[in-house]
């Protein structure tokens, strides 16, 4: 196989492993709202990815490197046309970092309030524009023959776009709240299970949308490997629907795995999708980006399939080995005993 070709799916993994593990993150900080009645109960909901979620966070900027340097063409239209777009998510992670390390650091309400607020907003919006922006990169985007992208931020915001970025919001809402079912007991976890099934139902049918526009998306691109867009999409609506049927039966462990196959599924299809173009352009098809034209030598893929070799096994192995030590629940009563000893 061609190393450009290797490493699209290896950009592609890395994007997965993004928006499965901090997926659950966003819908974790979007669930607040509806999970923490009152302040133990909302402790009890970020100390589920207090452990964790910066080590998620960071398989965006492993991703985003690999982009640049595998991908540069790719990387310049992408960052150059999305601008705002990508901006925008940034200062929401931002805003929903400092909140995880300072909201703790005063007992006054309006102080946690404010912190709690910047940590919906902090989620929701990535939660929203990376679906955004993923769906116009698979559908096409205005680009003219020297690969710049031509058009602006209410270009994006297309009823294909918008679809794209309702559907992300939804699914890593439910699979957030999945999580927290898994990692709570007492209240929150039965408030959780009722929340999933509630946004489960309603993530079925605008996800079921969405795919089936991008089936016709796809076969309208005349895409190669139509039929792993039609049985990626086939097991992201059947792994969605049995995460809602085990969430019912208070299996939440399998709840929460179904969401994440969803999640896993749901991007593969969108990369099935796109193959073999990176960027197609929607003003002319000549003057989209494919694999071949927009990535680095084949000196430079080399290097970081060698480094991929060496270091990606380690970076697994650790993020295993994290989840591993903060594996149990997160208790009503710990984190009361905490309250406790705090004052």
């Amino acid at each position: 196989m061609d190393l450009a070709y290797l490493w699209f799916w290896i950009v592609g993994f890395l994007f997965v492993g993004y928006f499965v593990l901090d997926g659950f993150d966003f819908g974790v900080g979007m669930s607040l709202p509806f999970l923490g009645k009152n302040d133990i109960s909302r402790r009890q909901v970020i100390n589920t990815i207090g452990p964790v979620w910066d080590l998620n966070e960071t398989w965006v900027i492993v991703a985003g490197a690999c982009l640049f340097a595998a991908f540069p063409e790719w990387y310049a239209t992408l960052f150059s046309g999305f601008y705002l777009a990508l901006l925008l998510i940034l200062l929401a992670l931002i805003a929903r970092g400092v909140s995880f390390e300072y909201r703790h650091q005063r007992d006054s309400v309006r102080w946690k309030q404010g912190f709690d607020t910047m940590i919906v907003v902090g989620s929701a919006v990535p939660a929203l524009l990376w679906g955004v922006a993923v769906a116009n990169i698979v559908q096409g985007v205005p680009i003219d023959a020297n690969h710049e992208f031509t058009g602006s931020l209410l270009t994006l915001l297309n009823p294909y776009g918008l679809l794209g970025g309702l559907t992300t919001l939804l699914l890593f809402f439910t699979h957030g709240v999945y999580f927290v079912a898994l990692k709570t007991d007492g209240q929150v976890h039965e408030d959780a299970r009722r929340l999933a099934r509630r946004s489960g139902l309603l993530t079925v049918v605008v996800a079921a949308a969405f795919l089936v526009w991008t089936i016709f998306i796809a076969a309208g691109h005349g895409a190669p490997l139509m039929a792993l867009v039609i049985g990626g999409a086939a097991v992201a609506a059947v792994s969605l629907i049995l995460s809602l049927v085990f969430n019912a039966r208070d299996r939440e462990g399998w709840a929460f795995g179904a969401g994440a196959v969803t999640v896993v599924a749901a991007v593969l299809t969108l990369w099935f999708s796109l193959y073999p173009n990176v960027m197609p352009s929607s003003t002319d098809p000549a003057y989209s980006l494919t694999i071949e034209n927009a990535s680095s030598t084949d000196y430079t893929l080399q290097i970081m399939s060698w480094a991929a070799l060496i270091f990606l096994p380690l970076v697994l192995a650790y993020q295993g080995w994290t989840y591993w030590v903060f594996r149990k629940r997160v208790t009503r009563s710990h984190i009361e005993k905490a309250a406790a000893v705090s004052h």
